[in-house]
């Protein structure tokens, strides 16, 4: 079973790619960490080499600083009586002990260094604080994006999903799977704009499909239902603007097919005998926009063969640039990886799809989520 990643890993994706490589910043704190100890060698070198000509002493007093941006509090006070002890031990040895500006050094090593060590305890409380804000973004995106079940009813499944920030673990892309009484339902979609004001969005259209999605008969209806909910949110944030892709499938428990609502969203994929093609979808309008539709959007009904896949996917997967500029072609790639496979399992149709990706975009600034489905004999 592919479950949706949520936990942080080394391999961060950096522009659009797996990149296990040390990042400059990780680079530079590993720097900054044996700073304290390159100035004590480099000042102690100079005393022993070049006594005569070179306060090497004065070096001293910026180690406090550069321990408080990896150490503890008590650790830089230990820097300080080490930086301390040696200007006095060099002062002694060549007989400055008392000199005013050695007096100097003492005095502002002593004040940088209890600057420093507040510094240290901010730096401490700061990293506290992005672990709890970090926790309860996973605790977030728990809620809303569950994981993706390997199995629920006669419909195996598979998903990831990324967000376009690194820095977030919830985005503006949404997706969910249900078993009720009228088959096995499921949404994805993705929400206009980015930031807190999205997901806000993103766990309204989730929490009013988790509700509708058991009591509603028609898949279209539910489509409707969900549009006056978004519609009533956009007048209350009075956000005119406001509006969500969407795609709703129902798997019936008795029936091998598979019923499509499209509210302008990418249409599913199907890959039937290692051949991936696009599946055509009555069209119809975002939901928020639903005045400005003619008619109302039918649903299309798919049959399903033995061994079928079904491919959602969001537009970070059909809108991802390679160097050149070329859209991500996910037909192409699917059907060159699966020719002549008369049965293929969800879970690898993902794993290809998440690396495949990662490794053909240059830029990914925008949210991903991709689900496979595929039914049970």
């Amino acid at each position: 079973m592919d479950r949706v990643n949520t936990e942080p890993t080394p391999e961060r994706r950096v522009a659009g790619r797996l990149d296990t490589a040390p990042s400059p910043s990780s680079i530079t704190a590993r720097w900054i960490w044996w700073a304290p100890f390159v100035l004590v060698a480099v000042d102690a070198l100079g005393e022993i080499m070049i006594p005569r000509r070179l306060a090497a002493g004065f070096l001293l007093i910026g180690v406090p600083v550069f321990a408080a941006l990896t150490r503890s509090a008590r650790t830089v006070a230990l820097f300080i009586v080490v930086a301390l002890g040696l200007e006095l031990l060099f002062a002694w040895r060549f007989d400055h002990l008392g000199e005013v500006h050695h007096i100097g050094l003492y005095v502002s090593t002593v004040v940088l260094g209890t600057v420093s060590i507040e510094l240290s305890r901010q730096r401490q409380r700061d990293a506290r604080n992005v672990i709890q804000a970090r926790s309860v973004s996973e605790a977030l995106q728990m809620m809303l994006l569950k994981p993706v079940p390997a199995t629920l009813g006669p419909v195996h499944a598979a998903g990831f999903y990324a967000a376009g920030d690194p820095r977030t673990l919830v985005g503006g892309d949404l997706y969910d799977l249900v078993e009720t009484r009228f088959g096995v339902r499921v949404v994805i979609g993705d929400v206009r704009g980015k930031g807190l004001g999205a997901i806000r969005h993103v766990g309204t259209v989730l929490s009013s499909f988790r509700d509708a999605a058991y009591d509603i008969p028609d898949l279209a209806d539910l489509a409707d239902h969900m549009e006056r909910r978004l519609v009533r949110e956009a007048h209350e944030v009075g956000d005119t603007e406001l509006f969500v892709t969407a795609l709703f499938l129902e798997f019936p428990a008795d029936r091998p097919e598979v019923r499509i609502v499209g509210r302008g969203h990418p249409a599913p994929i199907l890959v039937r005998d290692g051949k991936a093609q696009k599946i055509p979808v009555h069209p119809g309008i975002p939901l928020g926009l639903g005045a400005f539709a003619d008619t109302r959007t039918e649903a299309t009904t798919q049959p399903l063969a033995p061994g079928d896949v079904l491919v959602l996917h969001t537009d970070g997967v059909s809108e991802a640039r390679d160097g050149h500029g070329v859209f991500y072609p996910t037909e192409e790639r699917l059907t060159t990886r699966f020719w002549g496979r008369s049965t293929v399992d969800p879970a690898a149709v993902v794993a290809f799809l998440r690396e495949d990706l990662a490794a053909y975009a240059v830029e990914a600034e925008d949210d991903v989520a991709v689900i496979a489905l595929a039914r049970g004999a």
